[in-house]
Formats: structure tokens, C-alpha cells, sequence
């Protein structure tokens, strides 16, 4: 297996290499035929570049089909427990069940060699849909985006290739088997981490990983742009399916990773910006700039140069994600081990994909310009025009920031923040301000014209949107006062941490301030998004003289981005309501719950809120695999009603899983999810006096969270989805 997997790997390689060679060869002989004046030469160097073109193309087939072995080979072992390979043994699942199929499989990209290999593998699936879109018109355009992608596959696969810490293939070394061929001595307990055995974190990478690869296509295109000097929206419109496909794929990983941290983790949230988390979302948010330059690009001929750097700083931010979890410069609880060819390698794609932009804008300044017969990028500050521009402002501006925050401890001393890890508190102080901006400016722009918006045209378009908007903002303070408030001021009431966390978060009036004004900003987002979509559906209707249904298939097959825009426009409403229900209004309680173990009993009920929980037993249940354990308590639950009686709701059974053979341990939360909120239980042990340690939480609105998640990937796949028809002037 080792064998054939370094073969496959120096077969991918290599051919990498000389499709980049090729392509080359039928850019330059194309260049040569264009400019050649005899007739027959110029045939010929035609012919010569035609050639090498194809062969080119052909190759990232056969890069695609190496690499396709490689990870077959892996997935081969991690199925049937073949342990020949040291990568295998050290990451391999002994789960059983109806997921233990997925354990296995997902040992493919749960280690630091295979994600690499699992990642390239997806890059050189891109590139083989680039390859062969059109085989028969070799055009310039696709054969250097081709390039570019196969240059960044090659660099990947030299990662993998040249440094011993990311080959996937290195052979198990024979001290580690007894004379029966078994795994003997620590490698017979080495394995996945007990905390990846879920199916959310199992199905998180790959999607990442998909995200990531797919940027990698608008960044070539990019780059092609500005090789080929073609400032045509060609690029644009070759881009966009790749860009929203990578998008909606990152979003679902960085989902799947949420609900695995809040399930799993114990700690009752589902974003901490720790490290990692962060790197996938520099690319997410560079993303959402990238999708609305393309907008302005193609509709208006606008925002050329915005769109050139913005495909570069996605793909940068890319490399960034990798180069932070991958070097070893910060420390994560997600983060793999650094080495140096990861190091090097990474850091120059960064330098280089910033470069090409820079540089690349540098040189065909004018070609980029705006569109003929205009005068400024926006003519008018109240116009869609700039608030696309505000948009892509704040995105670069809050990624770049971010970015700097994330590595800030990797920094030196004299540099702002230099050497310092920062705390959730300082980076929820800059987004939720922040993010309530943006969201403000993305509730008026569908109410914007082009180029300059008539004062009576706008208030007869938000009129209404206003009225509705006012209702549910009047509905959202009433459980505001009723329900957040009162919640806020009791965990100031009580003391001890958690009042010191809030306070540190600002003075009341400025923290209450800002959920309220996130509650206006929520409640105009999503009406304006909704009436601009409807009214979008009526106008398709009444020029097809149709019903609300044909309005709806007009839509959608006349202006798919659009159709899905709206509907992940009016999704960022669900997720701003739930956000600041979930993270800034969570009453939690934490403490050591007296048991007597002769009588199986507690001395003393579990109270948070207006919820009871009563100790029922406990069992402790071992694992098919005869490793893993699990230690469970059972509650049921109560919810004291209005009169003082107190109604059940239902029972919880948090549990510790427990992996024997190398002492790792999972908390299992349970959850009674109700509309309004989430009643978050964990167990986390027995403390040495034989009580039973507890945290309980309430999390206001955090369904809101995972609604409108779902509602924006609904959004995505809508656009992806539907035909782009050409647009008339």
C-alpha cells in the first residue's frame, strides 16, 4: 500500500507539473501565432498550440485519476482496518453502530497528511470541470485559469510530497506488530480523537475542504483576466457557479462545525473564535464580498478592480485559514502540528496570491477602469451602488481585522496586541457593532436605485416594509422586556463570573442598547427583503399575465442570483435575532449536585429559570467496541407554570463518554429544544466528594440561529440552481 501510494502521489505530481508546462508552451505558441504574419507559420504555430493545450487539459485528468488512487487506497485501508500505514493507525475508528461506517471513511480527512491529500484530490476535481466546460474552443481565457489552478494543485502536492510530516503513505514501522501481524504496545491504542466520533464534525471538513478547493477556480479566472488582458465580464460569468458553489459549502462546513461545538464541546455555545474557527471564516466573509462585487461587475460593469482583488483575498484567505491551523504560529484545540515545508510553502501562496492582484491591477489599470460613459465607481452616496461599496468595504475591513487578531499572539510585543491571545469579549466587541452595521446597510439597499435614488421613489417603496417592520420590532421588545431583560439583570443580581463577563462586555444601556437596535435592524431586513422579492414576483406575474406561481418560476429561471439573494437576505434576520438571544442573554448554572449513593438519590433539585430538573438514576452502559463507556445521568424535567404548579416537559440523559485505553472523555449534552429557547444540560463527572457536577443553561433563540443557517443555504442553492438568462439593457 505505502508503494503504490508514494507511485500515485509522484504520478499526480509529475503531471501536474507538465500540464502547468504545457499550457505554458499553448499560451506562449498562441501568442506567437497571433502576432505571426506568413499564413502557413502561423497555421502551424496554431496547430503546435492547439496541441500542447489539449495535452494540458488532458493531463488534469490524469492528476484527477492519480489522486483518486491515493485516496482509494486510504479509504480502502480505514474500512477493512489495514494498519500498513502509519497515517491509518493513528487515525482509524474502532466505532460501531449505524455511524461507524462514517468514522471510518471520515479518518480520510481527519488528520493533517490526509485532509491535505483529501484537499488536493477536490482542487484537481475542479480542474478537470475547467479542463473539459469546452474541449473543442481551447480559449485563452480557460487555458490559463487552468494554469493557474494546476500551478496551486502542484504546490499542494509538493506539500505533501517533500515533507515527511504530510505523507500520507509512510509505512507502519515493524516494531509496532508482534509476531501475528497485531499492533502491539502504545500503537494498539492510537486512534481518532473520541471527540471527532460525531456526525456533524465527520461531515465538517470535507465541506470545508470543498469550500476551500472551489475558491480556488475564481482566483485562477482572476489571474487569467489580467494575463489575457480581457476586462470582459467572460471571467465573471465563468466565476459565479464556482463562487457560489464554494460558498454555500464553506457555510454548510462552518454550520455542521457549530452544531458539533455545541452538542459536543459542553460548553454550551457554538462559536468561541478560537483559531481555526476563525480561519474558515476569513474566506466566508471575503466570499460574501466577492459574490456582490461579481453583482455590480455584471449588471453594471462596475467594481472591475474590486473584483480582480477580491477573487485574489478570497483565495488568500484560504491559505491564511491553512497556514494558521497547519504552521503551529497560534494554538488551537482544532490546529494540527506545524512543520516547516508547510510553513514556507503556504506563507509564499499568500505572498504570491496578494501579488498577482496587487501587481496584476498594477499593470492593466486602465483595461479594469470603469465601464465607458461613466464617471465615478458611485456617483451618488445614496444609491445600490454605494452600498455594494460600503459592503465590500466593511467585509475587507472586518477580514483583514480579524485576520491580524487571530495571529496577534504569534505577533511581536511592539505591535498592537502583539504576543497576546485575545478573548471571545474583545472580538464580540468589534463584530456585533459591526455586524449590526452591516446588516443595516443591507436592509436599505434593496430599496436603492442605481446610480441615484429619488427621495419619493425610495418612500414609496419603504412605506409599507416600514409599517410591518415597526410591528415585529414591536413584537421582538415586548419579549425583549418580558423574557431577555429580566434574564440580564437577574445574572447581575447573582454575582460572581458571569456579572463579571457581562460587565466587562460594556455598561447596561450601551449592551441593551445595541441588542435593540439589532432587533430594528432585523425586523427592516427582513421585510424590506421580503416586499422587494414579492414585488420582484408580482412584476415577473403581471408581465407573463400569470399567477404568484409563475411569478415565482419567472423569477427564478429570469434572475436566479436575485431570487436567492432576497431569501438569504431575509435569512440574516432569523440569524441577527438568534445571535443576540443566544450569545448575549444565555442564563446559565453551574454547580456540584449532592448524591447519596445508598439511596440513589440527590438532596436537592436542579432550579434554572422557570425549569425544574429531578434526578431519576443513572446508568452506566459499555460500548460495542468494549472501550468506550458511558456514564449517563437521567432527569426529568419540569417548567414551573404561571399558577406555581410545575408541568413536565419531558427528560434529559447527559452523558460522559469515556475512550479506557487512552483516558479521553466526551460530553454528551442533552437538549429540550422549545421555539423561544434551548434548555442545554451537562454532566461533566463526579467530584471528589461524590457529587455530581452540573451545568445547566437557557438559550434564548438559538432555533432562530439554526432556521436562518438553513434559510441562507436555501438562499445559495436557489441562485446556484436556477438559469441566468441574458439580461436585456
Amino acid at each position: 500500500m505505502s508503494s503504490l501510494g508514494y507511485m500515485g502521489l509522484l504520478i499526480a505530481l509529475v503531471g501536474a507539473v507538465l500540464s502547468v508546462v504545457f499550457l505554458t508552451g499553448g499560451h506562449l505558441m498562441g501568442k506567437r501565432a497571433a502576432a505571426t504574419p506568413a499564413e502557413r507559420e502561423g497555421e502551424v504555430s496554431f496547430g503546435i498550440a492547439e496541441t500542447l493545450n489539449k495535452g494540458g487539459r488532458i493531463l488534469s485528468l490524469a492528476v484527477f485519476l492519480a489522486l483518486t488512487l491515493c485516496c482509494g487506497i486510504l479509504v480502502y485501508c480505514f474500512m477493512l482496518g489495514n494498519t500498513s500505514l502509519a497515517y491509518v493507525v493513528q487515525n482509524r475508528s474502532d466505532a460501531s453502530g449505524s455511524l461507524g461506517w462514517l468514522y471510518h471513511l471520515s479518518g480520510l480527512w481527519a488528520g493533517r497528511e490526509g485532509s491535505l491529500l483529501f484537499w488536493a484530490w477536490l482542487i484537481s476535481v475542479f480542474n478537470v470541470f475547467v479542463a473539459f466546460r469546452d474541449l473543442k474552443a481551447l480559449d485563452a481565457l480557460d487555458n490559463i485559469a487552468l494554469l493557474v489552478a494546476q500551478l496551486v494543485l502542484a504546490a499542494f502536492l509538493g506539500v505533501l510530497f517533500f515533507s515527511s510530516d504530510n505523507m500520507p503513505f509512510t509505512a507502519m514501522p515493524a516494531q509496532y506488530f508482534n509476531a501475528d501481524g497485531e499492533l502491539q504496545g502504545a500503537a494498539a491504542s492510537w486512534g481518532m480523537n473520541t471527540l471527532l466520533e460525531h456526525w456533524a464534525m465527520a461531515i465538517h471538513p470535507p465541506t470545508l475542504f470543498v469550500g476551500y478547493a472551489g475558491f480556488t477556480i475564481p482566483f485562477a479566472y482572476a489571474t487569467a483576466a489580467l494575463v489575457v488582458n480581457d476586462a470582459s465580464k467572460k471571467w465573471v460569468v465563468r466565476s459565479t457557479r464556482y463562487v457560489l458553489f464554494a460558498w454555500l459549502f464553506l457555510g454548510v462546513g462552518i454550520g455542521l462545525g457549530a452544531i458539533w461545538a455545541y452538542v459536543v464541546l459542553g460548553w454550551g455555545g457554538y462559536w468561541g473564535w478560537d483559531p481555526v474557527e476563525n480561519a474558515s471564516l476569513l474566506s466566508w466573509l471575503m466570499g460574501v464580498a466577492l459574490l456582490h462585487s461579481f453583482t455590480v461587475y455584471r449588471q453594471r460593469g462596475g467594481f472591475k478592480r474590486w473584483s480582480i482583488m477580491c477573487a485574489c483575498l478570497t483565495f488568500c484567505c484560504v491559505i491564511v485559514g491553512t497556514f494558521i491551523s497547519r504552521s503551529g504560529i497560534v494554538q488551537s484545540v482544532h490546529a494540527f502540528e506545524g512543520d516547516t515545508v508547510s510553513l514556507v510553502l503556504f506563507l509564499t501562496l499568500i505572498v504570491l496570491s496578494v501579488l498577482v492582484g496587487i501587481v496584476g491591477l498594477a499593470l492593466r489599470w486602465k483595461s479594469f477602469g470603469l465601464a465607458e460613459g461613466r464617471g465615478e465607481e458611485v456617483e451618488n452616496m445614496f444609491s445600490k451602488d454605494a452600498a455594494y461599496y460600503f459592503n465590500n468595504t466593511i467585509m475587507v475591513v472586518f477580514t483583514v481585522l480579524l485576520a491580524y487578531m487571530t495571529i496577534s499572539s504569534a505577533l511581536p510585543s511592539f505591535m498592537p496586541f502583539g504576543g497576546q491571545t485575545l478573548s471571545a469579549d474583545t472580538y464580540n466587541a468589534i463584530a456585533r457593532p459591526l455586524g449590526i452595521v452591516y446588516l443595516a446597510i443591507l436592509a436599505i439597499c434593496p430599496l436603492l436605485s442605481w446610480g441615484k435614488t429619488e427621495g419619493k421613489a425610495f418612500l414609496k417603496k419603504a412605506r409599507i416594509p416600514a409599517l410591518c417592520a415597526a410591528a415585529l420590532f414591536a413584537l421582538l421588545m415586548l419579549y425583549f422586556v418580558t423574557n431577555l431583560l429580566p434574564a440580564y439583570n437577574s445574572t447581575l443580581a447573582a454575582g460572581g463570573t458571569a456579572a463579571e463577563e457581562l460587565l466587562r462586555q460594556g455598561p447596561s444601556w450601551y449592551y441593551n442598547g445595541l441588542a435593540i437596535v439589532g432587533f430594528l435592524v432585523a425586523s427592516l431586513v427582513f421585510f424590506n427583503s421580503l416586499f422587494m422579492l414579492g414585488r420582484n414576483i408580482n412584476s415577473y406575474a403581471k408581465a407573463h399575465e400569470g399567477g404568484f406561481l409563475s411569478g415565482v418560476k419567472g423569477m427564478f429561471l429570469g434572475r436566479a442570483s436575485a431570487f436567492g439573494g432576497f431569501v438569504a437576505h431575509t435569512a440574516m434576520a432569523f440569524i441577527l435575532v438568534g445571535l443576540i438571544g443566544s450569545s448575549m442573554y444565555v442564563t446559565e448554572q453551574v454547580k456540584y449536585l449532592p448524591y447519596d449513593l445508598e439511596t440513589d438519590t440527590t438532596t436537592e433539585d436542579l432550579y434554572i429559570g422557570d425549569y425544574v430538573l429531578k434526578y431519576t438514576g443513572n446508568e452506566v452502559n459499555p460500548a460495542e467496541n468494549e472501550d468506550d463507556v458511558f456514564y449517563q445521568l437521567n432527569f426529568d424535567v419540569y417548567k414551573t407554570t404561571s399558577s406555581g404548579e410545575e408541568s413536565y416537559i419531558g427528560s434529559v440523559e447527559p452523558t460522559v463518554q469515556m475512550v479506557q485505553s487512552t483516558q479521553q472523555q466526551k460530553l454528551n449534552a442533552a437538549v429540550i429544544s422549545f421555539p423561544q429557547e434551548d434548555l442545554f444540560v451537562v454532566y461533566r463527572g463526579m467530584s471528589t466528594d461524590g457529587a455530581f457536577s452540573m451545568d445547566v443553561r437557557i438559550n434564548p433563540l438559538v432555533s432562530l440561529v439554526w432556521v436562518g443557517f438553513a434559510l441562507l443555504m436555501i438562499g445559495i442553492v436557489l441562485a446556484f440552481a436556477g438559469r441566468r438568462s441574458p439580461r436585456k439593457q
